[in-house]
């Protein structure tokens, strides 16, 4: 009774839609293109082999993805990332400036044979050298401290045992100094207006305008992501060191400001046309692994979540979401539209049609959901990516003489689930929602927020109630946003703040001057990376530390030339989707407003648009990508012999199922996504009016868990606004947001009782939402602009006689002046100063 009460009827049967089962393989498809000329980097393939006709990735057949999601992808892979393929021959120039130091200062000795003191002795004696005032000396000190990065690799042979001198070689350069020195040799160039300048006036900016920048990020880069590897085999020095590395990166020690804030700024400066020659990959990656390191990744976030729960008393999390959503599998995709269409025309040449079911009949006339709502829009979603319509194939193609097949039984094709995933979850609000309407419907009054009073409702409303009280769920925020209106109402009995300056807090501090700008200027960099963008006169130019001096002029120069630019874009996109997703989580964990704050720049900045513009192609294609040329990573390509390339070799790409930085690019997207509309019906409509439905689904074509969760989440929030047609079109999709997403118990996702005329004041909801975090940041953090009629006022006679106040000197000049007119000449009535 409770269950019929709560949950619509037609869910409870949403389980028994089944889903067919896929085999068949993928085609591959050739991305690269053939042209001599170098003008089309990035751009899609138009050359395809005959096979290509039908390869939109868009298959029902697509396999199952063994991906596993996590903070960053493996460490090997990481460091390749940092280089693009143009920077190969600088690593024999990094090695070729180390060994002339070293020649100079220790012996033609080995660096691997010598011993921690003489390790130690040549580190500070290249640290000295970076206080030189010449420009190419700096530089060439620079390059030999970043070969010491990357493992003295001339030495080593295995890619193993680069990593492991690696190591060795960053503890020791963090211990004598060096990202101090780093820093600052990083604000110089930062600030050095004679490179700004030139490179604003070139026409066209290469590889070598940001060779200072380049060397320095790269040691940088290497140091802050070695360092935050944990190896069971550390030492206590170094796991100390880790620990106290990672506090200073997030202290306000270098220039008064944490590393991620002047790497913000450094942004920004890219974006505004002021510094066109800086490396921003480089720049992106540093800042997201400053980030990650400094405030923790996603099972830090979990542990800070369930701590941060004790300590308000508030109950224990139902569940682990990381392993919840490790342990999903994905679901069957829908059909897609090209084997419909097939399926319908062998349909359409039979003469009985007499056989053919009514529910197939239906299934076919499925309609796009906008499309049955106004038939005047014909034209959408007719471009490349073929539409996905929910239908069952047909088991089998009928004879017109055959006569209808005998149905299966149910339990051959029926798949249970087992049970659902999540607890279900209820908030305050809804069961004040719940008991008002009943009481309203059943006795004719209502009292307010009372949920305790169940006069007068029948007994299946009281069991109802019992059960969403079983559920309720208090969140971090709720208790958060009653505090800050306590601190809001009485700001003098409130009492005074306690606010912990853990690394959030204290980054937060650092972007918030400048947090629209920062906003603006990533969304801008990832506009500019998306592979749906056109190129335009007016974008920025995101390649500065990718295309080399001198063009290719060879067929298979240009060939790897557009594997790197496309990788290059890849490594952006992924690097800022980290960021975003990150600091949304870490700013909601430590105070909501925080987060409200950077959601609704993003959201004023275009966010959701951007993003499903980017889900606007072919995603299936996008995550298998092969744009990567593996005996070119590092450090494979400086251990190894490098074979001779050719474009058949070129073409062969990795053996890889997918590309894991897309995958987890998506994800990310998607994530950030679902932070920005939840809960708020204003950017609900927004997914609505964008017509983001149709792209979703094609989204679900990728068989990952992980990934369709978080499509699905952002389906359901939109579902009672689409229209009854669609959810009739559509019951498979239904179905696996029912098997898949939280349920909320007498949440109305599946119906939606009319709401196209129910009226929502968008502009109210966002404008009050602002004015809550205006009024945050200026309490705890505008200490200038405290409201006069709060401030302590200072009545004694004597404490304010006694106060030196200073006089301009003017009036000190005419002070006796000021004594004849203003005291002397003027009489002075004693009797009415006594009264």
């Amino acid at each position: 009774m409770v269950s019929m009460c709560l949950i619509p009827f037609h869910l409870l049967h949403a389980r028994h839609y089944y889903e067919p089962s896929y085999t068949q393989q993928p085609l591959m498809c050739r991305r690269f293109f053939s042209s001599p000329f170098p003008f089309c980097f990035g751009q899609k393939c138009s050359i395809h082999t005959p096979t290509c006709k039908r390869q939109q990735y868009g298959f029902s057949e697509s396999p199952d993805l063994e991906f596993e999601y996590a903070d960053t992808d493996k460490w090997s892979a990481e460091l390749s990332e940092l280089y693009s393929y143009t920077e190969g021959p600088e690593f024999l120039l990094n090695r070729k400036c180390f060994e002339e130091e070293f020649r100079i200062h220790v012996s033609d000795d080995k660096w691997t044979e010598l011993d921690v003191s003489q390790h130690r002795a040549h580190a500070m004696r290249l640290l000295d050298g970076l206080e030189v005032i010449t420009r190419e000396k700096r530089l060439k000190v620079a390059r030999a401290i970043l070969y010491m990065a990357q493992g003295t690799f001339a030495e080593c042979s295995s890619e193993a045992e680069v990593q492991h001198w690696m190591r060795y070689n960053i503890f020791l350069l963090l211990d004598v100094g060096t990202f101090t020195a780093l820093v600052e040799l990083l604000n110089m160039e930062v600030d050095n207006s004679a490179a700004c300048s030139s490179a604003v006036r070139k026409p066209a900016i290469s590889l070598a305008d940001s060779t200072d920048l380049r060397v320095l990020l790269n040691i940088m880069y290497l140091m802050v992501e070695t360092i935050q590897q944990e190896d069971p085999a550390d030492s206590p020095e170094w796991r100390a060191t880790r620990e106290t590395f990672k506090t200073e990166l997030g202290s306000p020690l270098y220039n008064n400001e944490p590393i991620s804030v002047m790497l913000f700024g450094m942004v920004t400066k890219f974006c505004s046309g002021h510094a066109p020659h800086f490396p921003m990959k480089k720049v992106l990656l540093l800042l997201w692994k400053s980030i990650l390191f400094t405030l923790g990744g996603f099972e830090q976030l979990q542990n800070i979540k369930v701590r941060k729960r004790e300590q308000l008393r508030l109950p224990p999390l139902p569940e682990d979401s990381i392993r919840v959503i490790r342990s999903m599998r994905a679901a069957s995709p829908p059909a897609s539209a090209s084997d419909l269409i097939e399926q319908q025309q062998k349909r359409a040449r039979r003469e009985h049609k007499s056989l053919t079911k009514q529910d197939n009949l239906d299934a076919f006339n499925e309609k796009d959901p906008y499309k049955s709502d106004d038939p005047r829009e014909d034209e959408d979603d007719n471009d490349d990516n073929d539409n996905s319509m929910e239908v069952e194939p047909f088991p089998m193609e009928r004879d017109e003489v055959m006569p209808p097949p005998i149905p299966h039984p149910p339990s051959e094709r029926v798949n249970f689930p087992k049970g659902l995933p999540w607890a279900p979850k209820v908030r305050e609000k809804d069961i004040e929602h719940f008991l008002e309407s009943s009481r309203s419907k059943f006795i004719g009054y209502t009292l307010g927020n009372d949920t305790d009073t169940v006069v007068g409702l029948p007994r299946p409303i009281h069991e109802s109630i019992r059960t969403l009280k079983q559920h309720k769920y208090i969140s971090i925020a709720e208790i958060q946003i009653a505090k800050e209106d306590e601190f809001q109402k009485t700001p003098l009995s409130g009492g005074e703040e306690d606010v912990e300056l853990c690394s959030t807090e204290l980054l937060y501090q650092g972007i918030l001057p400048s947090l629209p700008q920062y906003m603006i200027a990533l969304l801008k960099i990832l506009l500019a990376a998306a592979p749906t963008s056109k190129a335009k006169t007016d974008s920025i130019n995101i390649l500065a530390d990718v295309l080399p001096e001198e063009m290719p002029t060879t067929v298979l120069q240009s060939m790897k030339l557009g594997v790197d630019v496309n990788r290059h874009k890849e490594i952006i996109v992924k690097a800022i989707s980290a960021i975003l997703l990150l600091l949304l989580k870490h700013f909601k964990l430590n105070h909501i407003y925080q987060f409200e704050y950077m959601a609704q720049h993003l959201v004023f900045a275009n966010c959701i648009p951007l993003i499903l513009k980017f889900f606007n192609q072919n995603i299936m294609s996008y995550i298998t990508a092969k744009n990567s040329i593996s005996v070119l990573d590092f450090p494979y390509c400086v251990v190894h012999d490098l074979p001779e390339l050719t474009a058949e070799s070129l073409e062969a790409g990795d053996i890889n199922q997918f590309c894991w930085r897309n995958l987890f690019s998506c994800i990310n997207l998607l994530r950030i996504l679902n932070k920005l509309t939840k809960w708020k019906h204003s950017r609900t409509m927004m997914l609505v009016v964008f017509k983001s439905a149709p792209i979703l689904k094609r989204a679900l074509k990728v068989k990952q868990a992980m990934m369709q969760l978080y499509v699905l989440k952002l389906l359901k929030v939109q579902t009672k606004y689409l229209g009854r047609q669609w959810r009739k079109s559509n019951m498979k999709t239904m179905s696996a947001i029912y098997q898949k997403v939280r349920h909320r118990l007498n949440d109305d996702w599946a119906y939606g009782n009319d709401l196209d005329a129910r009226p929502w004041d968008f502009q109210a909801e966002e404008c009050a939402l602002r004015a809550n975090i205006e009024r945050f940041n200026s309490r705890r953090y505008d200490n200038n602009q405290s409201n006069p009629d709060f401030l302590p006022v200072d009545n004694c006679l004597q404490s304010v006689l006694g106060q030196r106040v200073d006089l301009p000197e003017d009036f000190q000049m005419n002070y006796d002046l000021w004594l004849e007119r203003e005291v002397f000449s003027k009489p002075i009535s004693w009797e009415e100063l006594l009264q």
